[in-house]
C-alpha cells in the first residue's frame, strides 16, 4: 500500500506542474493577444468576444443579481438612516411645540392676571397656589390670601384662562378653594351660543358633568360655557370651558382652566352678590362682631 501511494505521488507532481505551467502560458498568450496593436489583432479579438460574451448571460445571472441586491441594500441603509433623521426631528419638533404651548398658556394666564378685568366693578385680590388637599375625595387648593386681605366665602376664584372654583373657608392669612371637580361644586353656567342653560356637577374627575340642559339638542361640542349668574353665587360671564361628549354620550365640561399648573389665583371680589352664611368648615374663620359689613372686614384687611 505504501508502494502505491509512492508511485500515485510521482505521477500527480509533474502533472500538477505540467497544468499549472500550460495556465501560466494560456494567460501571458491572452494578455499579449490583448495587447498588441495589430488589426488582424483587434479583428480576433472582436470575433472573440462576439463569439464568447453572449453566451456568458447565464454565468453573468448570479452576478448581476448580487449586484442588483447590493444596491437594493445600500439604498435601504439610506433610507433607513433618513428615516431615524425624521423621527428625530419630529421628536424635537414635539417638544418645541410642547414648550411654545406651555408658554403661550403661561403667557395668556399671566397677562390675564395683570392687565384684564371682566367687569369694571369686579376687582380682585391675586394669591399663590401654596398647596392642594391631596386627597382623591376632596379637589381644593390652599391660596396665600384670607381675611386680612378682604376674602370671603363663596367668591369666585380664576386663573389667566378660565373658572378654577370657589372660595368655601378663610382663615386670617389663608383660604381654601373648592375646585369644580370636586364632588361637593354645583355651578349654573348658559351655554353660549344657544344660551341654554344648565348645571356643571363635579365628579372628581378633570371633566365634570353637565347636567340639566334645557334643550340638549341645541347645544353642540365646542360650545362656550360662561356663568350664568343664577343663584347669586358667582358674577355672570365667566369662562368656564367648552361643552364636550364623553364616550359614552354624555355631555362633559372641557375646563378652560390649567389645572395641571395653578400656581396664582385671582379671587373676585363681589360684594353685591348674596352673602354664604356657611363658611364651607374647611377653615374656621375669625368671628366679626355683628355690626361688622363685609366692606368694613375689607377695609380693615386693607389697612
Amino acid at each position: 500500500m505504501a508502494r502505491d501511494r509512492g508511485q500515485g505521488d510521482d505521477y500527480t507532481g509533474p502533472l500538477k506542474r505540467l497544468l499549472l505551467g500550460v495556465l501560466v502560458l494560456c494567460l501571458i498568450g491572452l494578455f499579449l493577444v490583448w495587447r498588441i496593436d495589430s488589426p488582424r489583432v483587434e479583428r480576433f479579438r472582436a470575433q472573440v468576444v462576439d463569439r464568447i460574451v453572449p453566451n456568458l448571460d447565464w454565468a453573468m445571472a448570479p452576478v448581476t443579481s448580487a449586484v442588483n441586491i447590493l444596491r437594493d441594500f445600500q439604498s435601504y441603509q439610506r433610507m433607513y438612516q433618513q428615516n431615524q433623521d425624521l423621527r428625530r426631528e419630529l421628536q424635537q419638533m414635539k417638544a418645541w411645540k410642547e414648550a411654545a404651548l406651555q408658554l403661550e398658556q403661561e403667557n395668556a394666564r399671566l397677562l390675564d392676571l395683570n392687565n384684564v378685568q371682566l367687569d369694571p366693578r369686579l376687582t380682585f385680590v391675586t394669591g399663590v397656589v401654596m398647596a392642594d388637599s391631596g386627597s382623591p375625595f376632596r379637589q381644593s387648593v390652599l391660596i396665600n390670601v384670607g381675611m386680612r386681605d378682604g376674602i370671603m366665602d363663596g367668591w369666585a376664584a380664576m386663573d389667566g384662562l378660565g373658572l378654577v372654583g370657589r372660595v368655601s373657608g378663610v382663615g386670617r392669612n389663608t383660604a381654601r378653594v373648592i375646585l369644580l371637580t370636586d364632588t361637593s361644586s354645583r355651578v349654573p353656567v348658559t351655554i353660549q351660543p344657544s344660551g341654554q342653560t344648565a348645571l356643571v356637577v363635579g365628579d372628581n374627575s378633570l371633566a365634570p358633568l353637565i347636567d340639566f340642559v334645557e334643550a340638549p339638542d341645541q347645544v353642540r361640542p365646542g360650545d362656550r360655557v360662561l356663568t350664568s349668574g343664577d343663584g347669586g353665587v358667582f358674577p355672570a360671564g365667566l369662562l368656564v370651558g367648552q361643552l364636550a361628549t364623553d364616550p359614552r354620550g354624555r355631555m362633559r365640561l372641557r375646563i378652560a382652566a390649567d389645572y395641571e399648573r395653578l400656581e396664582f389665583l385671582r379671587v373676585l371680589r363681589s360684594y353685591g352678590l348674596e352673602d354664604l352664611s356657611d363658611p364651607g368648615q374647611l377653615i374656621a374663620p375669625d368671628l366679626l362682631p355683628d355690626d361688622t359689613t363685609p366692606e368694613a372686614a375689607a377695609e380693615a384687611g386693607n389697612g
